[in-house]
C-alpha cells in the first residue's frame, strides 16, 4: 500500500496532465473534507513544481504518510542522492518559524524511524512562494538531517540544484527500494492517543519491525477475548503486563477506540486513576479537535470538544463514585483500567470514603468494587488490566493481588485470562496465595498479553533493565548493559551543575523535541537550586504547551514529580537526584525528608513506594538524559556532601560521563 496519495517519476510527473495529477490526489483524500483552500493548494504545488524540477531525473511523492506524527507532508522529491521533504505555504510572504519547526520536525521523523532514510541526505525545505531569497547554510543537524533551507516559487529549481552540488557524491538512492522500505515509528502517548481518537489503527502508528513485539498482537489477542465473551454471555478479566514504556496504555487506548460501537451498542472506555495523564490526553484531544475543525471551516469550542473527549478518557475514581450512587450496569460493556496496580487497597479506599464522601459504608478495595460494578451486565462484559511490574509509587495503591483475591470465593462465571509474565516476575506478585488462585481458577495464561519491549526509549530498548540494575545494586551488570546496549545509541550524562543540564538537554533537542526537568516528590532539598517539588506543575500546560510559555517543560524551571509523569513520556530529561535515595557504602538508603530533617526510611512498603519513584523518573526519557546531583553543603546538615557524592561516584563507575 502507497504511504502517498500519488508518486511518479519526476519526468512522468511533469509530462502528465495537470488535472489528472490533482485527480489522483484529490481521489484519496476525505471530500467531505476537501476545502477550496486545500484544492487550490494542491494546484498551486502543481504548477511550482512542474516550473522548478522538469530538468532533474528522480522521484516525487504527494502527501507522504508520517505514521507516527498523523500528518503527511507536501512533497518528498529524492533527486541523486539527496532526499527533498517540502513543506508548501501557499501566499505566504515570509518563512515563518512554526512552518520551519513543522519541515524540520517531518524529517527529524523520516530520520528517527523510517529504516529508507537512514543514513541519507535528508533536506527539509519550507516554500513560500511570496517570500524573497535567502541565502541557506548547510548545516547537519544529526546523523545526514540538515538544518531547514528556504525557497520561493522563483528560486526553488536553483536551491535544488545548488544543494545536489553541495552535497554531490557517487551515490544514488534507489527511489523503489526507498519507498517499500520499514518504517518504524514510535508515537509518543500524547500523538499515539489523538491519532487513534481519529480512527487510526495501532498498526499504522507503531512499529512494524522483528525487533519490536508488535502492539496489534495483544489488541488482536483481546479483540479475541472480547468477541468470545459477547458470543457466549461470559464476562471476563485480562491481565497486560509490560516493561515501562512498552506501550500498555497505547495498546489500551487502542481497545478502547475499537471496541466503542454505538450501532451495536458497544461501549468501551478507557479508566486511569493517574490524574495528570488525563488531563493531558483530554486537553491533547480537545485542542486537536478545536485544530482539525478549523482547518475544515467549522467553529467548534474548547469546553465542547472536552465534553466530546470525556466519554473515550475518564477518571477511575469518577467512574467509582458514579457506580456507587447508581446500581445499575454502567453503559460501558469494556472498561480498561490504565496501571490498574494503582487502585487502591480496601484501607485506602474506606478511609477516603469516610473522610471525603461521608459513607462509611464502604469496606472493599477498589479493584473488587469495580469487578462488582462490571458483573451488574447480565449477559457479557470485560475487563482489560493494564499492569507495569515496581511501578505503584503511592501509599494506598494495592498492586496486581487485589484485582486477583476477589476471585477466590467469588465471580464463579468469570472466565480470567493473564500474562505470562505475572507468575514469573516477582515484581508483579509477591503473594503466593493470589498465583494459587489464579490456579485454581483455571486462568488462562497467554504470552500475547506482555509487552516486553520499550518502544518510549527507542534508542534503546534495554533501557528499562538498565535502571532496574542500577536501582538493585547490581554494578557489574549495570555496567554491562550500559557498554553494550546504552551508551552508543542512548546518550546519558551526569553533572553537579544545573546550568550545564539545561544546556545540554537544549543542545540535544531538535525540532520540537520536548525537554522538561524531573525528580522525586521526596526530594525537599532541591529547593536551594531553585527547583521546588512542592509547587505543582499544570500538567496540560507543562506537556503541551510550546517554547514561549514560561510554564511549558521546555523552560526548564518548573519540575514534574513521578506522579505528574507516570504514563507519560519527555524526548529528553534532566533527573534531578536528592538524598531521598543515596549510594553510600555501597548500597542504597532510603529517606524521607520530615520537618527539619532526614529521617530513615525504614518502612518496607514506603521503602518500595520510593525505590519504584526513581524507577518512573529514570525511564520517563525517549531519547536520552541527564542527571543532576548538586554538590553538598556541609555547613548544611541536611546536605551533607555524602548524600549527593556516594551516587554520583556510583554511577560515574558504571561508564556514565560527567559534564
Amino acid at each position: 500500500m502507497s504511504r502517498a496519495f500519488y508518486n511518479a517519476s519526476i519526468d512522468e510527473f511533469v509530462n502528465e496532465d495537470n488535472n489528472s495529477i490533482y485527480g489522483k490526489i484529490s481521489g484519496n483524500y476525505d471530500l467531505n473534507k476537501l476545502t477550496i483552500q486545500q484544492s487550490n493548494a494542491w494546484k498551486s504545488q502543481i504548477e511550482i513544481l512542474k516550473r522548478n524540477i522538469s530538468s532533474f531525473s528522480g522521484e516525487i511523492y504527494f502527501e507522504f504518510t508520517i505514521p507516527r506524527m498523523g500528518k503527511r507532508v507536501d512533497n518528498i522529491l529524492i533527486i541523486h542522492n539527496c532526499i527533498f521533504v517540502l513543506e508548501f505555504k501557499i501566499g505566504a510572504d515570509i518563512y515563518e518559524k512554526y512552518a520551519k519547526e513543522q519541515a524540520f520536525d517531518y524529517g527529524l521523523d523520516l530520520n528517527n524511524f523510517h529504516e529508507g532514510s537512514h543514513n541519507k541526505n535528508l533536506i527539509p525545505v519550507l516554500i513560500a512562494d511570496k517570500a524573497p531569497s535567502v541565502i541557506n547554510n548547510y548545516n547537519k543537524s544529526i546523523d545526514s538531517l540538515y538544518q531547514i533551507i528556504c525557497a520561493n516559487s522563483n528560486n526553488l529549481k536553483e536551491v535544488i540544484d545548488f544543494t545536489i552540488q553541495h552535497l554531490q557524491s557517487n551515490e544514488k538512492i534507489d527511489a523503489k527500494l526507498w519507498e517499500q522500505s520499514i518504517y518504524k515509528p514510535t508515537p509518543t502517548i500524547i500523538e499515539a492517543a489523538t491519532a487513534l481518537y481519529k480512527k487510526h489503527n495501532v498498526a499504522e502508528i507503531s512499529r512494524s519491525d522483528s525487533g519490536a513485539e508488535n502492539l496489534s498482537v495483544t489488541s488482536n489477542c483481546i479483540s479475541d477475548i472480547i468477541d468470545f465473551s459477547k458470543d457466549n454471555n461470559k464476562k471476563s478479566i485480562c491481565f497486560i503486563t509490560g516493561v515501562p514504556g512498552a506501550g500498555k496504555t497505547l495498546a489500551g487506548l487502542n481497545i478502547a477506540n475499537l471496541r466503542s460501537n454505538y450501532e451495536e451498542e458497544e461501549h468501551a472506555v478507557f479508566l486511569s486513576g493517574n490524574g495528570p495523564l488525563v488531563d493531558v490526553l483530554r486537553e491533547a484531544l480537545a485542542r486537536d479537535k478545536v485544530k482539525s475543525a478549523k482547518e475544515f471551516g467549522e467553529t467548534l469550542s474548547k469546553e465542547t470538544a472536552k465534553s466530546q473527549v470525556k466519554s473515550f478518557i475518564q477518571n477511575i475514581h469518577h467512574f467509582r463514585d458514579s457506580s456507587i450512587k447508581d446500581d445499575k450496569a454502567p453503559i460501558e460493556k469494556v472498561t480498561i483500567f490504565d496501571e490498574a496496580q494503582r487502585a487502591w487497597t480496601k484501607e485506602q479506599a474506606s478511609s477516603f470514603m469516610r473522610r471525603n464522601k461521608g459513607n462509611s459504608d464502604f469496606n472493599k478495595s477498589e479493584p473488587e468494587f469495580l469487578i462488582e460494578v462490571m458483573d451488574r451486565h447480565k449477559d457479557w462484559c470485560t475487563i482489560v488490566c493494564l499492569i507495569g511490574g515496581g511501578q505503584e509509587i503511592n501509599t494506598g495503591e494495592a498492586g496486581l493481588e487485589e484485582w486477583i483475591r476477589p476471585f477466590e470465593n467469588n465471580f464463579k462465571d468469570w472466565n480470567i485470562y493473564y500474562s505470562s509474565k505475572i507468575i514469573d516476575d516477582h515484581n508483579y506478585i509477591q503473594d503466593e496465595n493470589a498465583i494459587q488462585i489464579l490456579k485454581n481458577r483455571n486462568a488462562v495464561k497467554k504470552d500475547e498479553l506482555h509487552l516486553s519491549v520499550s518502544l518510549r526509549s527507542f534508542r534503546s530498548a534495554h533501557l528499562s533493565n538498565f535502571i532496574q540494575q542500577i536501582i538493585s545494586n547490581d554494578l557489574s551488570n549495570a555496567k554491562y548493559i550500559y557498554n553494550e546496549y546504552i551508551a552508543k545509541d542512548y546518550p546519558i550524562r551526569v553533572t553537579r551543575d544545573l546550568d550545564k543540564a539545561r544546556k545540554w538537554l537544549n543542545q540535544q533537542a531538535r525540532g520540537n523535541e520536548r525537554v522538561g526537568i524531573v525528580a522525586s516528590s521526596g526530594a525537599i532539598r532541591l529547593r536551594p537550586f531553585g527547583l521546588n517539588v512542592k509547587a505543582k506543575i499544570d500538567a496540560p500546560i507543562w506537556f503541551l504547551n510550546d517554547k514561549e510559555d514560561i510554564r511549558s517543560s521546555y523552560f526548564l524551571e518548573e519540575v514534574a514529580t513521578e506522579f505528574d509523569i507516570q504514563g507519560l513520556e519527555l524526548d529528553w530529561t534532566c533527573v534531578a537526584w536528592d538524598g531521598d535515595f543515596y549510594y553510600h557504602k555501597n548500597q542504597w538508603n532510603y529517606k524521607k525528608f520530615t520537618g527539619t530533617t532526614w529521617k530513615n526510611n525504614s518502612n518496607p512498603e514506603r521503602v518500595k513506594y520510593l525505590i519504584n519513584s526513581y524507577r518512573v523518573l529514570l525511564t520517563r526519557a525517549r531519547q536520552g538524559m541527564i542527571i543532576y546531583l548538586p554538590n553538598g553543603n556541609d555547613e548544611d546538615f541536611t546536605r551533607p556532601s555524602m548524600i549527593y557524592d556516594g551516587t554520583f561516584n556510583f554511577l560515574k563507575s558504571i561508564g556514565i560521563k560527567e559534564i
